[in-house]
């Protein structure tokens, strides 16, 4: 359940754990934590080495005895007792000392789109852990919303669709809340596995996962149309021999390889339209559609996006951190709510 902005405003700060990246917004200070939500563990003490983007960096290059785990998974956390000690190493001591003066401290947090409830409880127990009193949870997609500048409190239709790294959220809001909304289990990271694929099966080439992102901005400019480079370069290594090897890659191959994750998305923003009132879906023809998040950054997503459905596509100017810079907004204040006069009686 979302919860009031008079609630959010006593709240002295926000949390957005994302299955990509952790951000955490303190009232009165900013964003103050931007780093990738991966922890390394020393197995054999059960101390923590590293927290964000080194132990991102450590992935797939540590000893036996380091593991690197992501304690977040699809908006949902799955490792509370990690995801708290992540946080801890995040703010700092100094950070987590001035949120311990406060009294009776309040955090809020992001949660994906119909979370059932016990993923909400995993993000509940998670900011306890931190000493939060008090948790208010917020609608991902409402919260991305006010972060962009959307005007979601009014009787106006909106239409955003949050690219995340596991899952892709799509929603129609009106009088600031959600009239219709579709949760897609496709993000970033099932475009990633789609080009892994295709280079170890065309190619027989094992790309490592930190390489990948760079293809995807090898797509440069139309990537994801015929309109983006011809061919691009992938170093990798070889899956019969082990030895390094570089390998001329099609980008149209690359480009219908990830293609079937895709359609996935646009099914989703199809059935959204098509639940949706008929008079908000012309609101929607003239305002179009929002993206925000990492993956909205995909080269060519957006025109793709915009061929698909035939409204005007728009991405966010900073669409990875909307979702937190919404929770700030309503922490802050600077949201004022809808006020609905009653009518009075004749």
């Amino acid at each position: 359940m979302t919860a009031s902005l008079e609630q959010l405003r006593r709240c002295h700060f926000a949390v957005d754990l994302g299955a990509a990246r952790t951000r955490v917004y303190v009232k009165g200070a900013g964003l103050v934590v931007d780093q990738p939500s991966v922890a390394a563990v020393n197995t054999r003490t059960g101390a923590l080495i590293a927290v964000g983007e080194f132990a991102e960096r450590m992935t797939g290059r540590t000893p036996d005895y380091i593991r690197v785990v992501r304690p977040v998974s699809g908006g949902t956390v799955v490792d509370i007792e990690m995801a708290q000690r992540m946080l801890r190493h995040l703010l700092g001591d100094r950070m987590r000392r001035s949120l311990r003066r406060k009294a009776r401290l309040r955090a809020a947090a992001c949660t994906p789109h119909d979370a059932d409830p016990l993923a909400q409880r995993a993000t509940i127990e998670t900011l306890v852990g931190l000493g939060a009193r008090r948790v208010e949870l917020v609608d991902t997609l409402i919260a991305a919303a006010v972060g962009c500048g959307l005007p979601v409190e009014r009787a106006e239709a909106t239409m955003i669709m949050v690219c995340g790294a596991a899952a892709t959220q799509v929603a129609v809001l009106s009088l600031g809340s959600i009239v219709t909304a579709e949760r897609v289990p496709v993000g970033g990271e099932a475009v990633d596995h789609a080009i892994v694929q295709h280079l170890r099966h065309e190619h027989a080439l094992m790309l490592p996962s930190q390489s990948v992102r760079p293809l995807q901005l090898a797509l440069h400019g139309n990537g994801l149309t015929a309109h983006g480079p011809a061919a691009t370069e992938i170093h990798g290594r070889d899956v019969a021999t082990g030895l390094a090897r570089s390998v001329l890659v099609d980008t149209a191959a690359v480009r219908e390889a990830i293609q079937t994750p895709l359609t996935a998305v646009l099914d989703g923003i199809g059935k959204v339209l098509r639940e949706c009132p008929p008079e908000l879906v012309a609101d929607l023809a003239e305002r179009g559609l929002t993206m925000v998040g990492g993956s909205a950054l995909l080269p060519g997503l957006d025109q793709m996006v915009r061929e698909a459905t035939g409204m005007p596509v728009h991405i966010a100017e900073r669409p990875d951190v909307c979702a937190v810079q919404g929770l700030g907004e309503m922490l802050e204040g600077r949201i004022e709510p809808l006020v609905l006069d009653p009518l009075g009686a004749y």
